[in-house]
């Protein structure tokens, strides 16, 4: 079997709160209670299991590779929000979406400040 990314624990300050704040966001399934986790699965079979921590919490970046269509319901959700939104990883370009190798992008935060980003084109992938 290739090697394949199965799951990766998310550091939370409540994991509620922060799988619940992904999974309407991305319009996915509840997450499920798994032992101490809860635990978020994307199409792919990659799961993202929240833990609630009072440790600090360190910054990750999450991105995930969604359609034009899903692209276009997610940013909806953020817009409605009025969550800050970005084109870069860095925060610096403020309101804006990319266009990168042809496709869109976004980044924004989670309650925790974990950056998440959605593409519709992998990076590299060229025009």
């Amino acid at each position: 079997m290739p090697v394949q990314l199965n799951h990766t624990i998310v550091h939370s300050s409540d994991q509620d709160r922060s799988a619940r704040f992904l999974t309407g966001l991305l319009g996915l399934p509840d997450p499920v209670r798994f032992g101490p986790f809860l635990v978020v699965e994307v199409a792919n079979g990659v799961s993202l299991d929240y833990v609630t921590t009072t440790d600090p919490i360190a910054e990750q970046h999450y991105a995930f590779l969604v359609t034009e269509d899903e692209f276009d319901e997610i940013f909806g959700r953020i817009q409605e929000q009025g969550l800050p939104h970005w084109a870069d990883p860095f925060h610096s370009r403020p309101g804006e979406i990319n266009r990168n190798d042809g496709g869109r992008g976004v980044y924004w935060s989670d309650p925790d400040g974990h950056n998440l980003e959605i593409i519709t084109r992998p990076y590299g992938s060229g025009a």
